[in-house]
């Protein structure tokens, strides 16, 4: 068939619209639609016939859609299906940005690769590591301040998992440097340009809970939660589970159930396995402190909350 710039725009619209949808009620809402879309509309358009410059949008629009997939598989689950299946996408993500010679996406791909290398344990520290500097070869002469960060905020994750803080350190300032030069300025249209300084503090939060610097963490979750404010449903859910907990683990308890409630308010029908670790672990942590009524409460409604997920 002959395809032009509407089937591109296409693309684009489903996109936005299964992201948008995902962001807000997590990755196992939605992952079934843009499988299908991918499988039957975007895939046999790659077999079509269209100009080079049309080649090249559908390539990169393609990829767009690959890694959405690939992010919502992450987000589904993380047994050793999902674990493939991240992979496989992530990686055709990066072959369709590749040949349309798209830098910045072909960067996100790699940078989606380097997440679940991070969480895969001691073994894939090394992997995570080189596949975030890859990222940031591509990266290397972008024009968005934003995506940099994006990129630069990975490598240090990967860097403080792998115990080398230094790296760490370095990465979080290059990132920090980078995201401040775009703090009031409208985000672009490509998936590292929506990497705001609100997502950035929150990003950077967690890497330094990791690297043991617990108040600071405290500190750049509150600043992402209470001044640059989160747009999304699932990270809010997301950040207020972890939010919790390190509160908690710095002997505060109040602090924790007050964070730990506003998370159970949101995660309310988020199908996300990130937010129901965090409840999982929520649980966990609670049952030490059975004899606090309101401890108690919350540990029944995330019970209740795990039950239906």
């Amino acid at each position: 068939m002959r395809v032009g710039q509407g089937e591109v725009d296409a693309i684009k619209t489903m996109v936005k619209t299964l992201g948008d949808s995902a962001a807000e009620y997590g990755g196992g809402h939605i992952k079934h639609l843009a499988v299908r879309y991918l499988t039957d509309n975007a895939g046999p358009w790659l077999h079509g016939r269209y100009s080079e410059a049309t080649g090249r949008a559908l390539y990169a629009a393609t990829s767009q859609l690959a890694h959405l997939i690939g992010w919502m598989a992450q987000d589904e689950s993380d047994d050793k299906r999902h674990q493939a299946l991240v992979r496989h996408y992530y990686a055709h993500a990066y072959r369709l940005a590749d040949e349309a010679d798209e830098a910045e996406l072909a960067a996100t791909a790699l940078r989606g690769l380097t997440v679940p290398a991070i969480g895969l344990g001691p073994r894939h520290r090394a992997e995570a590591i080189a596949l975030a500097e890859k990222s940031m070869e591509y990266a290397k002469d972008l024009g968005d301040p934003r995506a940099v960060a994006y990129y630069q905020s990975t490598l240090a994750d990967a860097a403080a998992v792998d115990g080398d803080h230094r790296l760490a350190t370095r990465a979080l300032s290059a990132s920090q440097s980078q995201i401040e030069r775009t703090a009031t300025a409208p985000p672009g249209e490509s998936w590292a340009s929506h990497f705001s300084i609100g997502r950035w503090a929150y990003a950077s939060g967690m890497t330094l809970a990791k690297m043991g610097d617990l108040p600071s963490a405290r500190e750049h979750l509150h600043e992402a939660l209470d001044r640059y404010g989160l747009d999304r449903r699932r990270t809010r859910a997301s950040l207020l589970g972890h939010l919790g907990e390190i509160h908690l683990r710095q002997g505060d308890l109040d602090g924790a159930l007050a964070a730990w409630e506003q998370f159970l308010d949101c995660a309310e029908g988020i199908q996300s396995v990130r937010v129901h670790d965090a409840a999982q672990d929520m649980r966990v942590r609670l049952a030490r402190y059975s004899g606090d009524t309101h401890a108690r409460d919350l540990s029944e409604r995330a019970e209740r909350f795990l039950t239906r997920a």
